[in-house]
């Protein structure tokens, strides 16, 4: 899927769900989509999204799991 083709602020509601599990992940600043995955760009650092997740958080996101944040939330390493 090319970047504009996800809505940014599914990735940006992703964020603000994460951040209970992690608060230094910070705040959007960009992304890149790779096959499958979604990089993204925030303010504390990158974290991976798989392309499903942002979908998923786009289309019903109410099906979007805490185990699945939690894990997610697993991926984000800091700029620091």
């Amino acid at each position: 899927m090319l970047k504009g083709n996800l809505p940014t602020y599914a990735i940006v509601e992703l964020l603000i769900r994460l951040e209970k599990y992690d608060p230094s992940i910070g705040s959007y600043k960009d992304h890149t989509v790779y096959d499958d995955e979604v990089i993204v760009k925030t303010s504390g650092g990158n974290i991976r999204f798989p392309e499903h997740l942002v979908v998923r958080q786009f289309e019903s996101p109410e099906l979007i799991t805490e185990a699945e944040l939690k894990k997610t939330a697993l991926w984000f390493q800091s700029i620091n």
